[in-house]
């Protein structure tokens, strides 16, 4: 009637933040498409601003897709921001009865699970007051109470769980694990926590920029997720040695024993050290030493920063040393970056994956504990008895 045109009948851009927009229409989400089977645990990751919240909040209808339909079947709960669904003015009780009564239950069904509900929330001494005067905390404890504990087919679940302490997420990702694998309901899940999405899904969903780039398998999600995280770090995490200019050359890494030799077979009862040779070929640098270690899913363990304070033109070698009874039995990757810092540039970047074990028959161990322990590190501390 306005003689325009329906801007929802164009393309959009995809909603990429890094770039500036070319149009007044982005999508949130575009072209999705997939299917959830009843007692699937999915999880759905991606970077802020991927359209994850977005997502759920279709599903949950609380939004209309602009374009395309959301089929599903049986009661949804949803849990997307802190206090959804609660009215401030009545008391956490009454807050129970209506958010079951809005799913479609009786109040006979709800006064039966009433008793488990406040139980799991723990705040029975507060259940008559008005959800107003709660903490955020309280808030979350109790919603996710409700929507885990009334009878839904579908619990959705946001990254609100964040705000509850670390013994209510356990408490939480244990209560999801029981309802999907126990009572055979689906559970849509979504966390910045990848060891949480690890724990409780077997499938995944990973966003970028409003588009699905992968659905498939928990560890293939992850996997994935974690290789583009890598490729947006602009100093760590290059895989394949792909950081390096012509005013440092990398001439030497590996690792060494306690004598110096090179070493192979790394042992969790023996020093061993790193050995780094280097030639600069630009005094108006003045590059430093970093290293980072990471487990080989890419967990972090500790990052070090050495400054040479050695700029000159030439050679350079440096080595670090790694005590006895710190790594555990595993596989770690050394990241090593030659850095300056004024002005800031990476010189060289590059990697090695190195594995840890134990030798039982060491004459230097002296921890009776055989074994992989608990950890990314398993270092040896010092003990007092204290009379």
């Amino acid at each position: 009637m306005r003689g325009k045109e329906d801007p929802f009948l164009r393309i959009g851009e995809s909603n990429n933040q890094n770039t500036r927009s070319e149009s007044d229409v982005v999508w949130s989400l575009k072209d999705i498409n997939f299917e959830i089977e009843q007692g699937d645990a999915v999880g759905i990751i991606g970077r802020n601003g991927a359209g994850k919240s977005t997502l759920l909040k279709i599903l949950s209808k609380v939004t209309a897709p602009t374009t395309g339909k959301i089929s599903g079947k049986g009661r949804i709960a949803s849990l997307l921001e802190v206090g959804t669904g609660f009215h401030p003015e009545l008391s956490g009780r009454e807050n129970i009865f209506l958010n079951g009564a809005i799913l479609g239950m009786r109040k006979k069904e709800i006064q039966r699970k009433l008793d488990e509900i406040v139980d799991f929330a723990g705040i029975e001494r507060y259940l008559d007051t008005p959800v107003k005067r709660y903490s955020s905390g309280m808030y979350v404890r109790l919603a996710f109470a409700v929507a885990a504990h009334l009878e839904s087919e579908i619990l959705i679940v946001d990254e609100v769980l964040a705000v509850g302490d670390a013994e209510f997420q356990k408490k939480c990702l244990g209560k999801m694990g029981e309802v999907s694998k126990g009572e055979g309901r689906t559970v849509l899940f979504v966390s910045h926590n990848i060891n949480s999405v690890r724990q409780l899904c077997n499938k995944g969903i990973l966003l970028e920029n409003g588009l699905i780039v992968t659905n498939s398998g928990i560890e293939n999600v992850i996997a994935k997720y974690q290789e583009e995280a890598n490729k947006s770090n602009s100093y760590f995490y290059k895989r394949n040695n792909e950081v390096k200019d012509k005013y440092v050359k990398l001439l030497k890494l590996f690792f060494i024993d306690a004598k110096g030799a090179p070493l192979t077979n790394f042992d969790v009862c023996e020093d061993f050290g790193a050995y780094i040779e280097y030639e600069i070929s630009d005094s108006s640098y003045k590059p430093d030493l970093s290293f980072l270690i990471s487990t080989e899913d890419r967990i972090e363990v500790f990052h070090v920063i050495k400054e040479t304070k050695d700029y000159t033109v030439g050679i350079k070698k440096w080595s670090v040393w790694f005590p006895k009874d710190l790594f555990n039995n595993m596989k770690y990757i050394f990241t090593l970056g030659i850095t300056s810092s004024n002005p800031i540039h990476i010189h060289l970047q590059t990697e090695v994956m190195f594995e840890v074990n134990e030798n039982y028959n060491s004459p230097t161990r002296d921890n009776s504990y055989r074994g992989k322990m608990h950890g990314v590190i398993r270092p040896n501390l010092n003990w007092t008895k204290i009379i």
